[in-house]
């Protein structure tokens, strides 16, 4: 009981001297979050030694020493993997770490000197500290934070909006059987909880096809929750808010009813906790956004991963912070958006990634200038898995990467051309783009930081004016 209680004196301590930052990750299901995390944690262990960090102005400057990890707050969650990731990362050949399968967290304390200051512009010779703490979770989960703007016939109505042709095609086992429900049939459970797999069938086979926008999160992980009743609902086609006041008025034991109060058991005892403890706490946050898996999966899944990042957005507190805000309700007051996986495009198309990606997210990028949120919006490969490399052809030269597919193969291409706006449809109907998986590049045999593109940039914006 006293060390929970030191420990948290302490942090109120640093989070009121603005020592102390949390930071959100934030990406759906492949977007590259233990990738980014993994490669955040090597890069600051390594700063001032093998690191390639020019763009983060402290590291830039030498007044970057470095960071280790300390004991995280929380001592009920597990801290993040870093250590199995980097094994998977030296192994012969080199793999991606293993998916985030449940919720980590890791703290790090990085060490540095603070910059010039006085009349005479003098370096401070002391070094200071900054507390940063990082949280990973599984991308499936945080899909379902836009459930608490619902209710059951309200979230059925959206789900029965989001049944595009191809997703309606991939349902077609799950809507044959729920088309011989009705609302006011009396439940029977055997039944529901059939009918409730097959719905989540539909949801991983919507997500092996590269769709984003895929509720609920833990019918595609559900963890300790498999075979529990709480998983175990659906929405009901044909039924909207017109229907409201007899669907209300049904008997207790119907389908309705049943539905609802499972959906209701699911927001209050599974979302809302994880939101309560986890997401209501952040300072800063960097969103992780795989377009490129989009512009290959088609228009649809384009389409559905704008429409999932927008409504995922509004879940977060974004406001300009204070003392009384850092202590008790800490806002998100920088943001950055990140295009990740972008070595699987040759270096001249990463500005136009930057430009897709903000149109892809103009929506909320433009609510959050409004609001005078700083936003920054960059491409980034966490983990370099190509090199570039200039291919030549009848007398000219092209640009080309070179790198180790998942299958073992080595390729020499030009993946295409990266949209710098929306696709129009005859950029989907010529198929202008396609991309390849590849391993990670090996690490130099002395160890040496890990291979990335402008994750310092990412680092300097997220806490770089804390290291000043």
């Amino acid at each position: 009981m006293r060390q929970t209680l030191a420990r948290e004196v302490t942090n109120l301590l640093e989070r009121g001297r603005d020592r102390q930052l949390r930071l959100a990750v934030t990406g759906l299901s492949r977007a590259g979050k233990t990738a980014f995390l993994t490669s955040l944690v090597n890069q600051l262990r390594h700063a001032g030694l093998e690191a390639r960090l020019d763009l983060m102005a402290c590291a830039r400057e030498g007044r970057l020493l470095g960071a280790r990890r300390v004991a995280q707050q929380d001592l009920a969650v597990p801290r993040f993997p870093y250590d199995e990731a980097m094994a998977a990362l030296d192994e012969t050949p080199p793999r991606w770490p293993d998916p985030t399968r449940g919720i980590s967290e890791l703290r790090l304390q990085i060490r540095y000197r603070p910059g010039r200051h006085g009349l005479f512009g003098m370096m401070n010779a002391d070094s200071a500290t900054l507390t940063l703490d990082l949280f990973d979770y599984p991308g499936e989960w945080l899909l379902d934070l836009p459930l608490l703007e619902h209710d059951f016939l309200s979230w059925s109505e959206r789900q029965q909006a989001a049944l595009t042709p191809a997703r309606r095609e991939l349902a077609a086992d799950w809507l044959e059987a729920v088309a011989e429900l009705t609302p006011d049939s009396t439940a029977d459970e055997a039944e529901l909880a059939a009918i409730a797999e097959r719905y989540a069938a539909t949801l991983r086979a919507a997500r092996e096809a590269g769709f984003a926008d895929l509720q609920p999160g833990r019918f595609l992980l559900p963890g300790d929750l498999a075979g529990a009743p709480v998983l175990q609902f659906f929405p009901l086609p044909g039924v909207g808010e017109a229907d409201r006041q007899a669907l209300e008025a049904l008997p207790e034991d119907s389908v309705y009813h049943t539905l609802s109060r499972r959906f209701a058991h699911y927001q209050q005892h599974v979302v809302k906790p994880f939101y309560r403890e986890h997401f209501r706490r952040f300072d800063r946050q960097i969103v992780l956004v795989d377009v490129l898996g989009a512009l290959n999966a088609g228009p649809e899944r384009f389409e559905d991963l704008s429409r999932a990042l927008a409504t995922l957005m509004r879940s977060f507190h974004y406001g300009k912070r204070s003392l009384v805000s850092r202590l008790f309700a800490p806002r998100i007051d920088r943001l950055a958006i990140a295009a990740t996986k972008a070595d699987h495009v040759t270096p001249e198309q990463h500005a136009n990634l930057v430009t897709l990606l903000e149109a892809l997210l103009a929506e909320p990028i433009q609510d959050l200038r409004f609001a005078d949120i700083p936003v920054k919006a960059l491409s980034l490969a966490s983990i370099r898995a190509t090199q570039s490399r200039e291919v030549e052809r009848q007398g000219r030269r092209f640009p080309a990467l070179r790198g180790t597919t998942q299958a073992g193969e080595e390729a020499l291409l030009f993946p295409g051309e990266v949209p710098a706006q929306i696709p129009e449809a005859d950029f989907w109907q010529r198929q202008g783009f396609t991309f390849d998986h590849f391993r990670p590049l090996p690490r130099d045999a002395r160890g040496d930081a890990l291979p990335h593109i402008r994750l310092d940039a990412a680092l300097d914006w997220l806490i770089g004016d804390k290291l000043a």
